[in-house]
């Protein structure tokens, strides 16, 4: 009898796949950890399926060739780089959104970021939003994939978490309003101060970090 090798779950899958329902409905989610019901997060799926506002357009301003959108989800910053004729790519994992992504006009492929992804080595910028420095619940490991998916000099942004001191990963769930549940998945949360050392032991240089609007990014070299 031979072995059968399942497929990694990654957020919001499994179970009752209450990511896919929220997409659909451009519903809320919330993002729990089984150990600690006090961290709960709302995840507004709505905000990412709509347009990119000013401070997401703000985030391209200094683009200077081609952008990857590191779980682009349905594509606002891909249509936002489009807009300003920038060439962009997005991957994620959820079929769904590369669906809704695609039907935005963006390009979008369905995949995970620590398998090959198209033209690695040539992108200019990497774009990590959205929390989805937790992919994978290894920083640092995410870090590193960004690292070799760049060109040399490249850019990585990412969106870190509000708390600079922030630094966990865990077994996370998420829950829709209705109550559908999907499967733990690895997840991780990160500030400001830790991702320095996780951008360090990856290779990358912090060269900048800001915050606007109640969100905060930092912006690292390979």
């Amino acid at each position: 009898m031979s072995d059968i090798t399942q497929a990694p779950v990654t957020f919001g899958t499994g179970g009752d796949e209450p990511y896919a329902r929220a997409l659909r409905s451009d519903g809320r989610l919330r993002l729990t950890d089984p150990d600690r019901p006090d961290a709960e997060v709302t995840l507004d799926v709505g905000r990412w399926s709509a347009a990119a506002d000013r401070v997401d357009r703000s985030l391209l301003d200094d683009v200077d060739g081609p952008v990857i959108d590191i779980g682009c989800g349905p594509g606002r910053m891909l249509v936002a780089a489009r807009t300003l004729g920038i060439p962009a790519l997005g991957v994620d994992v959820s079929a769904d959104a590369v669906a809704i992504a695609r039907r935005a006009g963006g390009r979008a492929v369905q995949g995970s970021v620590f398998d090959s992804v198209p033209e690695e080595g040539r992108w200019d910028t990497a774009l990590v939003l959205d929390g989805n420095i937790g992919i994978g619940g290894d920083p640092t490991a995410l870090l590193e994939r960004c690292r070799d998916i760049v060109r040399v000099g490249g850019r990585v942004v990412v969106e870190t978490h509000v708390d600079r001191t922030a630094d966990r990963t865990y077994r996370a769930r998420v829950i829709d309003t209705d109550g559908h549940e999907s499967a733990e998945f690895p997840w991780a949360e990160v500030g400001l101060d830790a991702l320095h050392g996780h951008a360090a032991r990856a290779g990358l240089v912090a060269r900048s970090s800001w915050t606007v609007a109640g969100r905060s990014f930092c912006e690292l070299i390979a």
